[in-house]
Order: structure tokens, then sequence, then C-alpha cells
């Protein structure tokens, strides 16, 4: 690390506090998490005992954390709990008996377990505090395409001239490869100050995503006085530049559960994917599945290379995966203990594996119980805004909108992280947003007013064939 990403790292506390004082809490925390996700220095910070480090994104939650005992404390007394908050809690004490059960020890399980919770644990409650309504998400969906837009100079900057400004500002490369993986068909995969090109490919398909489903809802006409739909357009467009396959699937994807709900009332692409990712982590724990099908329709479909870098990956999940199965319930523990080492031909001790995916990563130290509570942790909140909270003939409505498309990005994530194991602290924050919306029963007091709203007599000239013409999006039901 270098001297100005320290400054900038510690700078953030105080930039954070005057957030605080500037805006209502809900906006600065929305402001901290954007800002911080988009322009903090990868790998600054410092060691702290008994406590998770002060680096990166949980920098952004300590600040927060400070910002809402000094400015908006009684908001913490309000705070109740429900039952869909359990896979989360779950997930969050889990590390205490992977290492209890692996003979660690108390210290290691309660300093993973308070790690985890910080990371997880901590952004999905500040979710559950300051989101739990339509306004608060809405306001979440609009600063994430604010951030998009914001990154559209940068991440076309990169593409045209390689990805340097993590090392130009900061004075190092954010990844330990350095800009070997950002090089693509002949072309730059953006990094800019972000861990991986991954992770802003990730980025800017959200807030695509999100745009186009607020566009075609009429939820904002402009953005900062520009025609919304030119934002919409700059994000596709930008995502298409970025160069990164996945996100090319996701943001397809998106676009057909958007269009599946909008034209046919049809929740069932959605279904679909919750179900896929659900049956493909049953198959893949299990030992069962072996991707070669995948492999060879991504081989075809798009390139070779592509293909074989998929390759490698379900042949190390198939490694590790068959490892963790050797400690099914809580895992390995920490301390690279779920990884495989053998020698080599020196007779040295090394690490023949590599782990890209979330979800090995929490099979094999977690185990069984941690992949089922983060899978639930970010799943269960979706299950609840479109099954049980708000019909699919809703999701459409200005207002609804917002929360719909956050419940269909936070599905998005979960299949990346199949693939990919990249964290992203908006995404459980998301999961902690739809929870709070699914308890507050918001649904049941807009269908009471939705219900007892008197219907607007039709005019004397008005026929019954133009009275159906009313579009069904500006009602709620």
């Amino acid at each position: 690390m270098s001297p100005q990403a320290q400054i900038v790292i510690f700078a953030w506390l105080p930039i954070i506090l005057l957030l605080f004082n500037q805006f209502p809490p809900r906006t600065a925390i929305i402001i901290s998490f954007i800002g911080g996700i988009l322009f903090l220095p990868q790998g600054a910070g410092l060691r702290l005992p008994l406590i998770p480090d002060y680096t990166g994104d949980l920098a952004t939650c300590y600040g927060i954390t400070l910002g809402i005992c000094l400015f908006d404390f009684q908001r913490l007394y309000r705070f109740r709990g429900g039952w869909v908050d359990l896979p989360m809690l779950i997930w969050c004490i889990c590390p205490l008996f992977s290492s209890l059960t692996n003979g660690l020890g108390w210290y290691d399980g309660l300093n993973e377990s308070i790690k985890q919770a910080a990371m997880w644990g901590w952004p999905y409650f500040i979710g559950r505090l300051y989101l739990s309504n339509l306004a608060g998400l809405k306001e979440l969906a609009i600063a994430i395409v604010k951030g998009g837009l914001i990154y559209i100079p940068f991440c076309l900057w990169e593409a045209r001239m390689s990805p340097h400004l993590h090392h130009m500002v900061y004075g190092y490369y954010a990844h330990s490869s350095g800009i070997i993986q950002a090089v693509r068909d002949g072309g730059w995969r953006p990094m800019v100050f972000m861990e991986h090109g991954l992770v802003v490919a990730l980025w800017m398909m959200t807030a695509a995503l999100i745009a186009l489903w607020l566009w075609k809802a009429n939820t904002l006409e402009t953005i900062w006085d520009f025609p919304f739909l030119w934002a919409v357009v700059a994000l596709v467009i930008t995502t298409i530049i970025i160069r990164s396959a996945g996100a090319y699937v996701y943001l397809a994807y998106g676009a057909i559960v958007l269009a599946g709900a909008k034209w046919k009332r049809l929740r069932l692409p959605l279904l679909l994917l919750i179900l896929g990712i659900i049956l493909y982590l049953v198959l893949a724990a299990s030992g069962i599945f072996k991707g070669d099908e995948i492999v060879t329709w991504a081989a075809n479909y798009f390139n070779p290379e592509r293909a074989d870098s998929l390759a490698f990956r379900f042949k190390n999940e198939t490694l590790l995966g068959a490892k963790a199965r050797e400690k099914l319930i809580f895992g390995w523990g920490g301390w690279g203990r779920s990884r495989i080492i053998e020698e080599n031909w020196e007779g040295e001790l090394v690490d023949i594996t590599v782990t890209d995916s979330l979800w090995i990563i929490a099979f094999g130290i977690n185990g069984l119980v941690g992949l089922i509570s983060l899978t639930a942790s970010m799943l269960l909140p979706v299950i609840c805004f479109g099954w049980f909270s708000y019909p699919v003939k809703t999701w459409f409505n200005a207002k609804v909108a917002p929360a719909a498309a956050l419940s269909v990005v936070l599905s998005l994530y979960m299949l990346n992280c199949s693939i990919n194991g990249h964290y992203v602290p908006i995404y459980p924050m998301i999961g902690g947003g739809l929870s709070g919306l699914f308890l507050s029963k918001e649904h049941l007091s807009l269908t009471s007013a939705a219900k007892s709203k008197p219907k607007p007599k039709p005019s004397t000239g008005q026929s019954r064939h133009k009275r159906r013409k009313l579009s069904p999006t500006n009602r709620l039901f």
C-alpha cells in the first residue's frame, strides 16, 4: 500500500461523519456505501486487535456505525427482528461452530464470527434499519444508477488506455496479478478502483438493469437534468464495452425477467432463476454436477478462452467440493484448512487449488450450514418480496419498481456467486432492505388504500372502451 492510499482510507471516516452532518442519515449511508465501493483503495488500512481490520468496505461500516451513534442513535431502539433475519444470523455465527468443531478454539471462532458479521451482517442490518420501505429502496436504486453513470468515463478511459487508474492514483495495482487478467479479446476490461474487472462489470450491469427497469416503469423522467433514457442507453453500452461475458448473460436474463413481468405478468423467469441457483448448488455440493455441457456451450457461443476459464473453475470446485464433504456440517474452518495441499515435484507443500466461487468458499470453510444460510439470506428476501408482498402486476408501479429491480439484481448477484467470489456490501444491504420491507407490512397499507380509494366517475362523453384503456401501471393493484 502507498501513503496516499492510507491517507484516503483514514480520511474516509471524517468524510462519512461530514455526510451525516449534511444529509439525512439514510442519504448519508447510501452515499457512503456507494462512494466507498467506487473509489476507496484496495488493500489499504490498519490492523486492529480483537475486531476486524479497518480496511476497504469495513472502513465504511466503521464510519457509518460511528455516524449512527452520533446522529441517529434512537433508530437502534426501534429495530425489531423477524424470522426472515434468521439465515443472516446463522451465517454470521456459524464460523464459531466451524472453529469449535475443528479444535481451533473459542478465540478463533469468535474472531471469525465477528469478521463475518461485520462484512455481511452489518450491511444487512443497516438495510433493515434504513431501507425497509419503498421510499428507501427507491433512493438506493437511483443512487446505484448515479454511481454507474459516474463510473462511465473511468470505464471508457480504461477500456481504451488499459486499467491503470488505481496504480496512477494510489501507486499500486488493486489485484495481485496486476492487469494480466484485464486483457480480453485484444482489448481491456476496466478495473478502475475496484478489486477486479469482474466486480466493475457486475456493478455496471446492476446499474444498467435498474435504470432499464425504472425507465420502463416511468419512475424517473430525468436524472441530473438529462433525459433518463440517455442514462439507460449509456449504461447498457458501457456494460457491453466492459467485455465481461458474465455481465452480458446477467443483463440479458434480467431483461427477460423484466419483459415477462411487464408484458405477460409472469414471474416465472425469476422463479426459474432462483430454482436454477438452488439446483446448481445442490448438485455441485453433492458432487453430481460436472459442467461439461456448460463448457461446451460456452465454447460454441462465446469463445474457447472463456470456456477454458469456466472448465478450470469447475475442475477446482470438484476437488474442493470433495474435500468439503469430509467436514460436511460446519466445514473446515479458517486458515486454509479447506484447501488441498500436496507436495510438488520439489517436495514442497503447495496449494493445488484455486477458489473462484463464493459458494465453494462458504461450503469449504463453514460447511453445509454456511452454504445454506448464505444462500437463504440473499434469496429469501427476494422470495418474500415477489411472492408474499407485491404481486407481479405491481412491479411496474412507479413506487414499487425500484424494489422489484433490486430484488432481481440481488438474485443475479447470487447467480454470480456460483462462479465468482467477489464480495460487494451493497448486495447484503439490499437483502436487508427487502427483508425489512416484507416485515414492515407496507404492502398491506397500500392494498387497503387502493381498495378504499373511490373510483373516479367517468365523464358522460367517455366510452366504456376508453375506460378500459387506462394504464394498469398507474394503479397499484
